[in-house]
This record gives C-alpha cells, sequence and structure tokens, in this order.
C-alpha cells in the first residue's frame, strides 16, 4: 500500500500510483460542440431510460454549464432523455420542490424534463464494501432508469475541496433529507455540518457508489473544467471569483480516472494558476476523495489521457494545459 494513501491533504503524483489504467478522453474545445464531440466517445455506455444528472444551480449561478451546451446536447444526441435532481439539505432556492422547480425556471432550464428524483420520497440502495454505510437513501425517481449520464461542472467545494463527478453523484443522488444527512450530520447531533474531511470524503464515496453500482456498466462520466471558482454552484451568486484558468473538456466510463484526471489537470498548471484551487482540496482534505474511489473498488487512478483535439494521440497533463489561456469569463 502507498504510504499515506489516505491523507486527504497530500497530492499523490502520478509516478507514485499503481495499478491498471482507463481511458479518459480530453478536449480543450470548450463549446457546445466540443461537449458534443466528447460525449460521443462515452456514449456507448448509454441505453433505454437514461438519467442525465447535472448540477443545475442556484438563481443566477455564474458558473454552472452553460444552458445552451446542455441544450444542443441532450436535443441532438439525448432527445429522450430526462435531466436529475435532487432537493437540497440546506434551506434556499432548492429546499422544496416548489422552490426548485421555480429557480429550474429562471435558470433556463426548460427544454428538458427535470425529474426531482426524490420529489416523492427515498429508495434505499446497498452500499457495498463501505465502512460508514450499508445502504443510502437516494431519490426514489432514480429507480426509473437504466443509466445515467454525469454531466459534472468540475469546480471547488467549500468541504469537498473540489466537487467532480464523485460529488456531483454522492451528493446529488441523495436525496435532500435523509440521505444528505446521513452523508453531513453526525447521528444525534445539532451540528448539521458536523461531518469533514476524511469522513466526509468517504461517507460522500459510498453514497456515490451506491448509485454507480445500482446502474452497473450503464454510466458515463464528462467533467467540464471551466469557471472553476472554489466555491461551489450551491453558492449562486455567492460565488468567489473565479481566478482557474479554463482547462476543457474530460470524459471517461471510469469515475476514479475521470476524477483523478481532473484534478492532475488542475495540479499541471502553473503554481500561481493553480494555488486557489489546489489549497482548496488540500485545505478540505479532498484527495481522500480520489484514494477512497480506488481503495473501494470504483475504478483506476492510472489513465491513457487520449487528445482529440489532435489525432486522438496519448498525451499527459502538462501536455493538456499548454496551450491554456487566462480566464476570460466566457
Amino acid at each position: 500500500m502507498i504510504k499515506n494513501a489516505n491523507d486527504g491533504r497530500k497530492y499523490l503524483p502520478y509516478d507514485e500510483r499503481d495499478g491498471l489504467e482507463s481511458i479518459v478522453y480530453f478536449t480543450r474545445e470548450l463549446s457546445p460542440e466540443g461537449l458534443v464531440k466528447i460525449y460521443r466517445k462515452v456514449s456507448g455506455a448509454l441505453r433505454g431510460n437514461i438519467a442525465v444528472k447535472l448540477h443545475t444551480g442556484e438563481k443566477n449561478g455564474p458558473n454552472i454549464i452553460p444552458r445552451p451546451w446542455v441544450e444542443k446536447l441532450i436535443k441532438e444526441e439525448l432527445p429522450e432523455a430526462v435531466i436529475i435532481e435532487t432537493n437540497t439539505y440546506y434551506e434556499g432556492d432548492r429546499y422544496t420542490t416548489e422552490q426548485h422547480r421555480e429557480t429550474l425556471k429562471v435558470n433556463g432550464w426548460t427544454f428538458s424534463p427535470v425529474d426531482i428524483i426524490d420529489e416523492e420520497g427515498t429508495a434505499m440502495l446497498p452500499v457495498n464494501g463501505g465502512k460508514w454505510f450499508t445502504e443510502m437513501s437516494v431519490g426514489s425517481h432514480l429507480l426509473k432508469y437504466d443509466s445515467m449520464l454525469a454531466l459534472t461542472h468540475f469546480k471547488g467545494h467549500t468541504m469537498g475541496g473540489f466537487g467532480g463527478s464523485n460529488k456531483n453523484i454522492g451528493i446529488g443522488c441523495a436525496d435532500g433529507r435523509l440521505g444528505k444527512c446521513m452523508i453531513h450530520t453526525p447521528s444525534g447531533s445539532g451540528n448539521m455540518w458536523g461531518i469533514a474531511e476524511e469522513e466526509l470524503m468517504e461517507r460522500m464515496t459510498e453514497s456515490c457508489k451506491a448509485s454507480v453500482d445500482y446502474f452497473g456498466s450503464n454510466v458515463a462520466y464528462v467533467n467540464v473544467l471551466r469557471n472553476m471558482s472554489v466555491s461551489c454552484d450551491c453558492e449562486g451568486l455567492a460565488a468567489q471569483p473565479v481566478v482557474t484558468p479554463n482547462v476543457g473538456i474530460l470524459a471517461s466510463l471510469d469515475i476514479c480516472a475521470v476524477d483523478t484526471a481532473s484534478v492532475d489537470l488542475i495540479y499541471a498548471l502553473e503554481p500561481e494558476d493553480r494555488k486557489a484551487l489546489a489549497e482548496r482540496i488540500e485545505t478540505r482534505h479532498g484527495h481522500r476523495q480520489l484514494s477512497y474511489m480506488k481503495e473501494i473498488g470504483m475504478g483506476n487512478n492510472r489513465y491513457v489521457l487520449v487528445d482529440l483535439d489532435n489525432g486522438e494521440v496519448r498525451i499527459g497533463p502538462k501536455d493538456a494545459v499548454a496551450g491554456v489561456v487566462p480566464f476570460t469569463g466566457q
């Protein structure tokens, strides 16, 4: 076992990792066309009733994946798919289903059905191989779907350090009352957000594993590395200003690999460009998300990065970010 592999404050360099490699696709093309292009590389995993797990954001949130990008993807590639969300644990504009639907209208998510999957109750899914849970409470409507696309805005997170596919599913499919409480709040405690650091990363990851295991091989992951505030999209207009450069879009059929590659791309930036987001990840012990995903059999932390912009050649993270331009707000 790698020494200190479970220390969420420590970034694990690639040459210190072991095990198999998965395929992760990459494009620098941050546009609707780029999103469609990379989605097609992983679309073969999806069948039947398809759920698109998307963080639709608080009212007028500035950093979410642009609505026109998602609209093009769904209309051209996934016309029968349904966007899924859950209500929030905290009181705000998405706390109740009624409030949530109003927020969806404000943010323009009106071109596709949106299923608030905990609107009509919850379901328990088994957590295989976890140490905190044997089952996790999710929105009951999740079980209506045959496959899932995790379409994730990769960014920082106030408690998780970063929000990638693991957070999008682990928090985002847990229902707004019981599931999120199981992840965030110690039993019998009045401290709503009392669980943090390694324990929070592990609980969130076990929650994610429950949903991922439910879909089996019929899950695909797309991470959009754009407008990466250190704040989650849950913070809406209160999010910290974006200071990290845009990078591109990643996609894979391996959740551990796609989130690990996303973090690697951040660490491949120049020190001044990665400073804010790297500090956010480290101070919240966010690297434990990655090591725990590997530990409980959710995928590989080694991968082949395939550059879709240059003949599908294999590249490293430094090569991927070589052409990054400073953030312009686009």
